[in-house]
């Protein structure tokens, strides 16, 4: 059995190819250049949220106390009247973009040793690179895309950004996939 403290070096790498790749996708690359668009009346709005001291954290609206409360005729009214939505409401100040990229790379660290521990069960030292390839691939694949379908699913969020964030996510699995089989223990490397 391989250990994890030997998938060290792919763990960290694989991350780091992440990184640096996401970093291109959503700097280099314009296609996420639309997922965000500013509210119409914005001011307005801001202005609303200040005066009802409204707090970082997810709303929905309109918004019931109870599941029971969801199905009276008052309830039904207000959706179909609408607006409905979620909204995210995070702590004043510039974006925090330092904070975030950190997260991000310890969030790639944490799915490389899921990554590891999946494919130390599942294949012996020595493994060729196409098969760590395509388990670690699999694996990796299926955190960084699956992971993210609850926004569409749940949250409405368009299709068509829950998709442009399935392409990283295979890219993502990608590289995760090919660090783990370049870097995949040879038989004669036992610790």
């Amino acid at each position: 059995m391989i250990s994890l403290t030997e998938l060290w070096l792919p763990i960290l790498l694989s991350a780091v190819f992440v990184f640096i790749a996401s970093s291109i996708l959503h700097m280099v690359i314009p296609i996420h250049k639309n997922d965000f668009k500013k509210l119409p009346g914005e001011g307005k709005i801001l202005e609303t949220m200040l005066s009802q001291g409204i707090q970082p954290d997810t709303y929905m609206f309109p918004g019931a106390d109870s599941m029971k409360e969801l199905g009276t005729p008052e309830m039904i009214e207000k959706y179909k009247r609408g607006p409905v939505g979620f909204l995210t409401v995070v702590p004043s100040g510039p974006p925090g973009i330092g904070k975030n990229l950190v997260q991000w790379f310890f969030y790639t660290i944490l799915i490389g040793v899921f990554v590891a521990y999946g494919t130390a069960v599942g294949l012996d030292r020595g493994a060729n690179y196409l098969t760590v390839f395509r388990l670690a691939g699999t694996i990796a694949i299926a955190v960084h895309v699956i992971g993210g379908m609850p926004e569409s699913i749940w949250k409405g969020q368009k299709w068509a950004i829950t998709l442009k964030f399935s392409f990283d996510g295979l890219i993502y699995g990608l590289l995760t996939g090919g660090t783990f089989g370049w870097l995949w223990p040879a038989l004669d490397s036992a610790v």
